[in-house]
C-alpha cells in the first residue's frame, strides 16, 4: 500500500498544472506538456502541450494550437487540436476547427467550420511535419527507426505514434 501512495505522489509531483484566474492579453507558449486551466479573460494567441480546459465562466478571444482542448465557456477564434477537442454543454465556440476528434455534448454552441484531420500522414507531411528532409525520413522508415506502416509502395505515419517517438528523442 506504501508504494500505491509514492506512486501517486510521484505521478502529481511530474503533472505540471497551471491555472488562470484573471485577465490576460498576450501570447502563451508552453513547449513541455502542462495542464492549463483558464477560468479567466485571456486574448491574443495560446500554443500548449498536453491538456488546455476553458473554464465555464472563461472568455477567450483568442486562436489556440494544443493537444487535448477542453472547452466549457466562450471562446472566439480558431482552433487547432492535434489530438482531441471537447465542447461542454456550457461552451460558446465562434471560429473554425481542425482537429482528429471531435466531442459536441449536448447544449453546446459552435458557429464556424469544422476540418477533421486524419491522424495517419504521408512521407512528405512527415517530412514537412518533423522538418526532416524527405530521403532521411525514407531511411528511417526502410530501417524501421521511425514508427511507420508499410502499404504498398508508399510509408504511412500514425500523428499520434510520431509525436510519441519524437518525444522520446529518437529524432536523429
Amino acid at each position: 500500500m506504501a508504494l500505491r501512495g509514492r506512486k501517486s505522489n510521484q505521478k502529481n509531483e511530474d503533472e505540471k498544472s497551471i491555472q488562470i484566474s484573471a485577465e490576460m492579453h498576450g501570447s502563451l507558449t508552453f513547449k513541455d506538456p502542462v495542464n492549463l486551466m483558464i477560468n479567466g479573460s485571456f486574448s491574443g494567441t495560446l500554443e500548449t502541450c498536453g491538456t488546455l480546459t476553458i473554464g465555464n465562466i472563461a472568455n477567450v478571444n483568442a486562436n489556440i494550437l494544443g493537444d487535448n482542448i477542453i472547452i466549457a465557456g466562450k471562446v472566439t477564434g480558431d482552433i487547432n487540436a492535434t489530438k482531441m477537442l471537447v465542447l461542454m454543454p456550457t461552451a460558446v465556440l465562434c471560429g473554425n476547427i481542425t482537429t482528429p476528434k471531435l466531442n459536441i455534448v449536448e447544449g453546446a454552441i459552435f458557429q464556424g467550420n469544422c476540418k477533421m484531420e486524419t491522424t495517419l500522414l504521408s512521407i512528405n507531411d512527415v517530412a514537412k511535419y518533423l522538418e526532416i528532409n524527405l530521403k532521411e525520413i525514407e531511411n528511417l522508415a526502410n530501417s524501421g527507426k521511425i514508427p511507420s506502416t508499410r502499404s504498398g509502395n508508399t510509408w504511412l505515419f500514425d500523428r499520434n505514434k510520431i509525436d510519441d517517438w519524437a518525444a522520446s528523442g529518437k529524432v536523429s
